[in-house]
């Protein structure tokens, strides 16, 4: 039989009504009772009826997800990582595809958030960058977490609102790693100049490059977007048998890059990676489904959306439900396989 609120008061000694003071999270209700209650409905494995809870209280029991990214794996990862805590904290999760470049954009997140009555948002990138939507946000008072790229050193003041994610680092670490094994002409393929991880990715192979005193070239970087096609041609361009720019190493701005630029290299007969060294990011499952496998950096979209949504719901159910262990930053870790090696003689 199906677990009501009635069983949880009784088991818990308490009103009906104070369950439910509970469960919408009422700030009045003292810590013992709160605790008395929370036990009582874990024991028993109580699940509320939550379109009852948002149409009888004034606080919303859903959330949203927003995204706008042309990768099904990091746009699945990213939703497994949030629907995994929503269950845990008793809440329903809409998930809102956005294109960031609709001249509406602003006006459609305005709508959603009215029509879903949603307690919060998780905002990915590069919508987390948009200052127009964090302003909307602000002014409708909605509670959000951002998911960025960004460094430990340079967060803003508006890190209690933000997870980043290292990709400087991590970009630095795989550009360190060619440059161990010899490689002095590495190509870097970028991705969507909107999003902040391109400029991160960039920045800390340059930072990489200049630490170990190689020039860095223009004329070696390739800017496209985050797909297989932009990968292929992005190989293709700097390749080509006219266009002598001696390279060894390509590092992609992500998997679908690199996936693109190993296929690319296939196709003109350049052996990987006896001839050239090939790099991707992220370690999606493109990664592991070309040949040879990627070397990568593994970044954990799903602990890195499943931390944002912790934090949301540590701002919307208020200091007594504060969550201790939310990471707020992460920086993925290099991933070596088969694509990248040293320079043959």
């Amino acid at each position: 039989m199906k677990v009501t609120i009635n069983d949880v008061a009784k088991l818990a000694g308490v009103s009906m009504k104070t369950v439910s003071r509970v469960i919408n999270n009422e700030p009045s209700v003292r810590k013992k009772t709160f605790d008395q209650v929370m036990s009582a409905v874990k024991e028993l494995n109580y699940q509320p009826n939550l379109a009852a809870r948002n149409l009888a209280g004034t606080s919303s029991f859903t959330i949203g997800l927003v995204y706008d990214n042309p990768n099904a794996y990091y746009v699945i990862d990213m939703q497994n990582g949030v629907l995994s805590r929503c269950r845990k904290e008793g809440y329903e999760l809409v998930i809102h595809p956005c294109s960031y470049n609709d001249e509406n954009m602003v006006d459609e997140f305005q709508t959603m958030i009215k029509r879903s009555r949603l307690a919060g948002l998780v905002l990915t990138p590069p919508l987390s960058e948009q200052a127009d939507i964090i302003a909307l946000l602000e002014e409708m008072d909605v509670e959000f977490v951002r998911i960025l790229s960004g460094r430990p050193d340079q967060l803003g003041e508006d890190e209690r609102n933000c997870i980043y994610v290292n990709d400087y680092a991590a970009s630095y670490e795989i550009t360190e790693h060619l440059i161990r094994h010899g490689h002095r002409r590495i190509a870097f393929l970028c991705g969507d100049e909107e999003h902040k991880s391109t400029s991160e990715r960039l920045a800390g192979y340059q930072a990489a490059l200049q630490d170990s005193k190689i020039p860095f070239d223009e004329a070696l970087i390739y800017r496209g977007n985050y797909s297989f096609e932009s990968g292929v041609q992005g190989a293709k361009s700097l390749l080509a048998a006219d266009n002598p720019l001696n390279i060894t190493a390509i590092m992609g701005g992500n998997d679908e890059i690199a996936a693109g630029a190993l296929f690319a290299a296939r196709l003109m007969n350049i052996a990987i990676p006896e001839q050239l060294s090939i790099t991707g990011f992220e370690d999606s499952p493109f990664s592991r489904q070309t040949w040879p496998k990627l070397t990568t950096a593994h970044q954990e979209n799903d602990v890195i959306s499943q931390h944002a949504a912790r934090l949301l719901f540590s701002k919307t159910r208020g200091p007594r439900n504060l969550d201790k262990e939310i990471m707020t930053v992460f920086t993925p870790s290099m991933v070596v396989r088969e694509s990248s090696g040293g320079i043959a003689n």
